[in-house]
């Protein structure tokens, strides 16, 4: 079926470094980054229960739109839509795994609660952020779009290529909310199930980083039509993206995981550790404040 589709967009020679300004990408990071400095800063007097913004937050949503940036709008991206396959794992491994979290994170409570008031949002949120439809809509739209068909269509076609990439960070912001939503409307999982949610989750990326890592041919025809770049060969290219995808991705849910086991074990620890009244009538019995036994 890749028969078909001419190779449009395959780079004539080697790659030659140049600093391409992609004015769609540069266009998009500013709307966005605007859009969110406005609501946070402008709308935030005209919604009545409007909270504070943590600094903290700014600097996780700048740095999301910065992730994006870096991924589609320098060279990483020149070289991932026309040389190597392993760039375009990296770029799409950062938009979902990196960029998604950081954005999500960083919107303020208020805001997601002004967005959830809208007629008709609540009902479509509450199916969309589930852990079960978030987990299988995100993994459904990573599996089909690694696909050969999806991967040599999409470098032929710009269009679709950018509805594949904005496609990926929807839905990923939605495969992270039952991780970390702060909305209580919609709360995240409890520790427990976020530490299986996040197991399961790393075992996706592994599934296609194999599919690629240990085809004896190449997978994808466009890159393999495509010039050579630092002596890789086209397998050699995907056994490198597909173990770059595997790394990155372990690194941040394992990484996670461990964060929410200890987290869940210091409140455990600390809640085992709370005086409970009897202790503390006795120890002010002791100390002639009460008389044995008073409880109040």
């Amino acid at each position: 079926m890749t028969a078909f589709l001419p190779l449009l967009h395959v780079a004539s020679g080697p790659y030659q470094f140049q600093w391409s300004i992609h004015p769609d990408v540069v266009l998009l990071c500013l709307f966005v980054e605007a859009a969110y400095l406005y609501t946070v800063t402008q709308l935030r007097d005209v919604i009545s229960d409007a909270g504070r913004v943590r600094r903290s937050q700014v600097v996780m949503f700048s740095a999301g739109v910065l992730a994006i940036y870096l991924v589609a709008g320098t060279p990483i991206h020149d070289i991932s839509e026309q040389y190597l396959l392993s760039m375009h794992m990296v770029q799409h491994t950062v938009f979902t795994v990196v960029a998604a979290p950081l954005l999500l994170a960083g919107v303020p409570v208020w805001v997601w609660q002004a967005l959830l008031r809208q007629r008709g949002v609540m009902p479509v949120a509450r199916i969309l952020v589930h852990p079960v439809v978030a987990f299988g809509l995100f993994n459904a739209v990573m599996v089909l779009t690694h696909l050969p068909v999806a991967v040599n269509y999409s470098l032929n076609h710009h269009w679709f290529h950018f509805s594949v990439h904005a496609t990926l960070v929807a839905t990923a912001l939605v495969m992270w909310w039952p991780i970390l939503s702060e909305v209580p409307e919609l709360p995240h999982v409890s520790a427990p199930l976020q530490m299986a949610y996040l197991f399961l989750q790393s075992i996706v990326p592994t599934v296609i980083a194999a599919f690629v890592s240990f085809a004896d041919t190449p997978v994808y025809s466009f890159y393999e039509a495509a010039p050579r770049m630092w002596s890789l060969t086209a397998t050699e290219d995907q056994q490198l993206g597909g173990g770059l995808m595997k790394l990155i991705g372990s690194l941040i849910y394992w990484g996670l995981i461990a964060y929410v086991f200890f987290q869940w074990y210091n409140r455990e620890q600390a809640a085992e550790r709370e005086p409970q009244w009897d202790d503390v009538a006795e120890e002010l019995a002791e100390m002639g404040l009460t008389t044995p036994g008073t409880r109040k």
